[in-house]
């Protein structure tokens, strides 16, 4: 029984066995093979070695005719290992001991290599290790017209990645996907946040898998403290089925608080809506007490469309689906398109060197203005079927907040000349989630119908930290006290002018968190629908005056570990099954 430790980013617990995906998102085959399909394992492993082995000594003689032959010897020294009988000895015992398909002996023997050369003190032979990785993917790649997509996973697993993209991420279905854990990652990465709404128990950052892993290994993936445990033995086993149980059960009581008003013990009036990413999320949000979408991610339409970005119907559709389910008397924040960094698209700039910082988000709309307006269209179409909203993203300066709405004014002129009807008074506002805005939230409170504060990316910004980087994502912390101090200054200048403020990034979705919000003034909150229960639970559990006790001793700390320490502590004297689920 191992034990990995990793960063929590979707909550839950989940048992079964794991399946294994490469780099490229195939699935390595990872079923037993019957014995008599094992001589046809053996054939395809010659052929690919053969293959590889002509095309590789192909691609050395070109090298050497244009560059020489001292480079042409590094795809020489590839083809040697590739034809080693050692090699190929030692994945056919596997194949025929173990009864495994090709790829996942071909990777189980190469990852062996790579970590017996990694431990070695020369580093020329520890140089070989990476060699070895190469000629796992020449060999894989080989193979990949026999592996099937991950959009093909049919039966129960844990899928177990280096990392995942939100578009892949997007493609499991959660039937058959129970648990997801990855390498690499952060804790508010998009293929974070969609495994959240997706309600899949997932851990991100969790290291290199271990060699020993095998393919349908039972792994427990413990959303809740971000532990993965490998082949858990029976009193583990049955320790975790009967936490699920039990938690399952108060989460069961959660239901009844869906018809009553998020309300404080000394009747403070909140605000809870939710967050979505896919039009069919808004009827599970009402279902879970919903008033409202404090944040609709458009993105994920561009991300799921098969062409370069979806056309104005497509996302008229999909904007009026989200309408037409929530209903006219409840609001809908559609935030405009936030492609680029953990999100990249076909349609947007090419590589950067640091993409969290280039063209991302509303820089990325306002450089490209076809696609951008053909955005603006479509939500401005759809605004008349209810409550919409329309909010910019990223917004770091006053002048982009206008120039965004000046493209916004030269839309509504011209769908008002082709007598296309839409709503005039449609409220504009803009996330709050760049330190520059955040200090100049006074003057943007001006401009603006509302605020959405948007704590993932206002975090990454303020501390210097890159929420995707799983080396790190221990000082990505919600807790720390310059984050504290800019929500502190956003909601003062909203509430003096009298402009709605609302938090939607992942910081409002911790139970820990919601007292202290609310003590610094916040009465808007935006969750994934499956936290709205447990927030709902948390401010009809507390006073206002309690609230802003603890916003004002948490001012005074001076450490993020303080600070959460001190939260963990209160919350676990109002609802200590949170906490519990957290320990």
């Amino acid at each position: 029984m191992d034990t990995l430790r990793g960063i929590a980013v979707s909550s839950g617990v989940a048992i079964g066995p794991a399946l294994t995906l490469d780099r490229q998102g195939m699935q390595i085959r990872s079923l037993y093979v019957p014995s008599q399909r094992i001589p046809e394992e053996i054939e395809r492993l010659d052929r690919c070695l053969s293959e590889l082995s002509n095309e590789i000594a192909s691609n050395a003689q070109v090298v050497s005719e244009k560059v020489g032959p001292e480079v042409a010897t590094i795809f020489e020294a590839h083809r040697r290992m590739i034809c080693d009988p050692h090699l190929r000895s030692m994945v056919v015992e596997r194949i025929e001991k173990r009864g495994c398909s090709v790829e996942f002996a071909v990777r189980s023997v190469l990852q062996k290599y790579a970590s017996f050369f990694r431990g070695m003190e020369n580093s020329h032979f520890r140089d070989r290790a990476e060699d070895m990785l190469d000629i796992e993917r020449q060999i894989l790649a080989r193979l990949a017209g026999d592996r099937a997509p991950i959009e093909e996973i049919d039966r129960e697993v844990i899928v177990l990645a280096h990392d995942l993209t939100p578009t892949q991420t997007v493609s499991f279905d959660p039937k058959f996907v129970k648990g997801i854990v990855t390498e690499a990652g952060g804790q508010t990465s998009h293929t974070a946040i969609i495994a959240g709404a997706l309600e899949i128990p997932a851990i991100v950052g969790i290291g290199r898998f271990p060699e020993s892993l095998e393919h349908d290994q039972t792994v427990i993936v413990d959303g809740n403290h971000g532990v993965m445990i490998i082949a858990p033995d029976e009193p583990m086993l049955h320790r975790y089925r009967t936490s699920v149980r039990d938690f399952q059960r108060f989460k069961e009581s959660l239901g009844k608080l869906r018809d009553l008003p998020a309300e404080t013990t000394d009747g403070c009036r909140v605000t809870l809506s939710a967050n979505i990413e896919f039009p069919e999320e808004a009827k599970h949000a009402l279902e879970r007490g919903a008033e409202g979408i404090g944040l609709y991610r458009t993105e994920f339409l561009y991300l799921n469309s098969k062409s370069a970005a979806p056309s104005e119907e497509e996302q008229y559709e999909a904007y009026a689906a989200v309408l037409k389910t929530v209903g006219p008397d409840r609001p809908v924040i559609f935030r405009t398109l936030d492609l680029g960094a953990d999100k990249p698209h076909q349609d947007g700039a090419s590589a950067e060197n640091n993409p969290v910082l280039g063209l991302r988000s509303i820089r990325l709309a306002l450089k490209n203005l076809p696609m951008f307006k053909t955005q603006l269209r479509a939500l401005l179409r759809a605004s008349v079927l209810g409550d919409a909203r329309i909010m910019f993203p990223l917004i770091s300066t006053l002048m982009e907040f206008k120039r965004a709405r000046m493209v916004l004014a030269d839309v509504m002129e011209d769908l008002q000349e082709l007598g296309i009807p839409f709503r005039k008074d449609l409220p504009v506002g803009m996330m709050m989630e760049v330190p520059s805005a955040a200090v100049m939230a006074d003057r943007f409170a001006r401009h603006v119908d509302f605020f959405s504060i948007g704590t993932n990316d206002l975090i990454q910004y303020t501390l210097a930290v890159d929420r995707t980087n799983e080396t790190v994502a221990s000082l990505f912390n919600a807790s720390d006290p310059a984050v504290i101090r800019l929500l502190r200054e956003i909601i003062k200048a909203a509430n003096r002018h009298g402009v709605d403020c609302s938090l939607c990034g992942e910081m409002s979705g911790d139970p820990i968190y919601t007292p202290l919000l609310l003590g610094l003034g916040l009465r808007q909150f935006s969750v994934a629908p499956h936290n709205i229960p447990e927030i709902k639970k948390i401010i009809r559990s507390v006073s206002l005056e309690d609230a802003k006790r603890v916003a004002g001793r948490v001012l005074r700390l001076d450490s993020a570990s303080e600070i959460t320490s001190f939260l963990r502590d209160r919350t676990r004297r109002v609802v200590p099954e949170f906490v519990d689920e957290m320990d």
